[in-house]
């Protein structure tokens, strides 16, 4: 159908949602997710065979999918295909983690991943709002699920861990694509520690290194570019091979390409030839813990509302989990306020948590707005309110530019601090109706005639004279403060008006480490006129006065030649160690407290721990940055080991938290002295929206999981040196660079 009309539909049939019963036996439904892919019916077999003639998938010479069926939903369905055969394995877990079903596959060490999944997805519900789902989105569903059992069915080799057979529901699982959703701000350790305090049973908690997890996206205005055209960037910082790279088009109206998140039918991170949409992770107030005062009787567990006692809900959750060859299984009370499940204990009070639970919405959103054509109906899309973990940096044809901060965001009472719990007892402190659209913080065609987005504060979206002001918006609207990425992207946007494709390129590559502007005058005031106090009570040795001298001289940009970025890393991770908890105990933000409260005996500390270290592991305190920080990828395995025996690639770049915009989480691992990576850039791509379109990209290592693919690495090299490959976006253009052309299951 056409777009506009297309748009509408959306909007219409959400509007007239409802979470009507489910007819069927959802026992069934959970009996059939077991079912050997043997034994799909012959019904079903010949139903996917009659599709597959309406999809054609092209591979081009980096082995990129780009998908042609007839309607949406064929397209879909070969989108899912096509991501199946590249990382099957990958797009399992993640249904399986979405559904809390992980201990299925890895153990009793899962089981309270699980049980945070389901205390807010029950497949019994998600059947139901499936039945009760508008047709349009429906018939995605069924398209999805049939694209991966059609996978299955056809690759009798490959044994899932858990889902034998997919089903259309199990969609509204996993209908957002964020690293790190909304249920994911859920302490592991503490659910557990509530629900079952005396187990002992390991946890798998969350990995964390503190490596600054978002993205960065750019929109620049014609009036600032060589050409006339929008220029874009999509730069999402993840850990890598979260994502695919692929391009959906269908007879309907689809043309988008772009990163999507292993298992969804949506472009997350792209564009289509009108409209390009980048999503940076948000901190606007879209999650509220209460804390329950809890009444004891007879018959169950109260809390305390207004004059009122209210009963919990309870509610049995079932968590089965793999014991040896066997599956077992424990069940977990769960309780609920009405402000949502309960997630902990707080100095008696119980801790519930509210968040947004619109799946049929947010699947809805996430699809429409791949198939915008122009403002209008991307803006339209945003009127649905669900994408509550992120911003969306936005640009088009038209010329237009836009940021979003935020989408879902329910009105509060701003005298409360809605950065800590709420008293849940106390009415005053419930969530109103959510803020329209045009009463959120955004920015429409500024005159500074660029918008950037970091994860940093939205008042300075597009630099000081255009960005909006926080005196017009409630605080719990904004409570992500600058970062060193936000500096350094208004350092390479503001005051230019010659940008081309690759000078955005350029900009978003730019080596600066702006933190060690303000970290290292620290060092150097120590041994300066100006720094005679804090000399005397820490004597400075020649050799520190070599090292401070070494940094002094150091242009502050990050190079695989630079020794100077060894040392300067080194002794920044040192140096945070080395405060942290004095950081912590003052309630100062760990950056800050590095720059303006470290002291002098921890600034030399770090420094000599940052020589010792690189002493000891390299022979050296002068190495050269792209001896130490490497891209390695051995194997296709979700979770990668490293070795410093095993071939590895040489990265310039660093770490997002000193201020690099071409970010580079890295570290070293058990048995490695050099530091690898595993997050950070990951599908980058900068678009110019001319006629024809035109864009360039580059995806970390290459598009395939398997290592005897020529994809698993084709991208390596290009990547570590910030090179970019043309995107193949028209059909002519696909067709002259086409490894091979098929149709799903030949």
């Amino acid at each position: 159908m056409p777009v506009k009309k297309f748009i509408a539909n959306i909007l219409l049939s959400v509007a007239l949602f409802g979470c009507g019963q489910n007819d069927r036996d959802p026992t069934e439904n959970l009996a059939q997710a077991i079912t050997p892919a043997s034994l799909f019916s012959d019904e079903e077999i010949a139903r996917w065979e009659g599709i597959t003639d309406k999809v054609t998938i092209l591979r081009d010479t980096w082995g990129i999918a780009h998908i042609y069926g007839v309607s949406d939903a064929d397209t879909v369905f070969g989108t899912l295909y096509a991501q199946a055969e590249d990382d099957f394995y990958r797009l399992e877990t993640n249904y399986i983690n979405a559904m809390g079903r992980l201990a299925e596959a890895e153990g009793e060490t899962q089981l309270y991943r699980d049980l945070r999944m389901k205390l807010f997805i029950d497949p019994i519900e998600m059947q139901a709002q499936f039945e009760s789902s508008p047709a349009w989105l429906k018939a995605l569903m069924v398209a999805f699920a049939d694209g991966l059992n059609y996978y299955l069915y056809t690759h009798p080799d490959v044994e899932p861990r858990v889902i034998k057979k997919f089903e259309p529901w199990m969609a509204l699982t996993f209908s957002e694509g964020s690293i790190g959703g909304d249920i994911e701000r859920v302490n592991i350790s503490q659910l557990k520690d509530f629900y079952d305090p005396t187990s002992m049973v390991a946890v798998a908690k969350d990995s964390f290194d503190e490596e600054p997890r978002g993205s960065n996206g750019f929109s620049i205005a014609p009036k600032n570019t060589v050409n006339g055209n929008a220029l874009f960037l999509i730069n999402p910082h993840t850990s890598f091979f979260f994502r695919s790279e692929l391009h959906m088009v269908s007879e309907e109206g689809l043309n988008a390409y772009g990163a999507v998140t292993w298992g969804q039918f949506f472009i997350y991170q792209g564009f289509n030839e009108n409209t390009g949409w980048m999503h940076t992770s948000s901190r606007a107030d879209a999650i509220d813990e209460y804390l329950e005062t809890i009444v004891q009787q007879d018959d169950g567990y109260y809390y305390q509302y207004g004059d009122e006692l209210r009963r919990l809900e309870e509610k049995l959750i079932s968590l089965p989990f793999r014991d040896g060859d066997a599956i077992s299984e424990i069940e977990v009370t769960a309780y609920y306020s009405h402000h949502g499940p309960i997630i902990r204990e707080d100095d008696g009070k119980w801790v519930s948590i509210s968040l947004m639970q619109e799946p049929v919405k947010a699947l809805s959103q996430s699809y429409g707005r791949t198939k915008s054509d122009n403002y209008e109906d991307f803006a339209a899309t945003m009127e649905l309110r669900t994408n509550s973990s992120n911003n969306t940096v936005y640009a088009d044809s038209d010329g237009n530019i836009a940021y979003w901060h935020g989408n879902f965001i329910p009105k509060r009472d701003p005298t409360f601090d809605w950065n800590s719990p709420l008293d849940g007892s106390n009415p005053a402190t419930d969530w109103g109706a959510l803020h329209a659209v045009s009463e959120m913080i955004t920015v429409f065609n500024p005159d500074s005639g660029w918008i950037q987005n970091t994860n940093n504060t939205p008042f300075n979206a597009a630099g000081p004279s255009s960005s909006p002001e926080p005196a017009d918006y409630p605080a719990y609207m904004a409570n992500y403060p600058e970062n060193p990425r936000g500096v350094h992207a208004v350092r390479v946007l503001q005051g230019k008006d010659d940008f081309t494709l690759d000078s955005l390129i350029e900009a978003a590559y730019d080596p600066a480490l702006p933190y060690f502007d303000d970290l290292i005058p620290r060092l150097l005031r120590i041994v300066d006129e100006d720094g005679n106090a804090a000399q005397s009570q820490s004597p400075v040795t020649g050799e520190v006065i070599d090292y401070i001298d070494f940094l002094r001289g150091w242009d502050r940009n990050f190079g695989v030649d630079s020794a100077e970025t060894s040392l300067a890393v080194y002794w920044a991770e040192a140096l945070m160690e080395m405060v942290r908890v004095d950081a912590a105990a003052k309630d100062i933000n760990i950056y800050d407290y590095m720059v303006n409260n470290a002291t002098t005996t921890q600034l030399l500390g770090a420094l000599s721990q940052a020589v010792e270290t690189l002493s000891q592991d390299f022979g050296s305190w002068q190495v050269r940055w792209g001896d130490i920080n490497r891209y390695q990828r051995i194997t296709g395995d979700l979770v990668q080991n490293f070795d410093d025996n095993a071939p590895s690639v040489p990265v310039g770049f660093a770490s997002g938290r000193w201020g690099a915009l071409a970010s580079f989480g890295a570290r070293t691992y058990p048995g490695t002295r050099r530091m690898y990576g595993t997050s950070g850039n990951s599908f980058v791509a900068a678009v110019e929206f001319g006629q024809p379109l035109r864009a360039k990209a580059i995806t970390v290592g290459g598009l395939q999981s398997d290592p005897e693919s020529p994809h698993f690495d084709d991208q390596a090299e290009m990547y570590a040196n910030g090179e970019f490959r043309d995107v193949l976006f028209y059909r002519d253009d696909i067709e002259a660079n086409l490894e091979r052309e098929y149709r799903p299951g030949n």
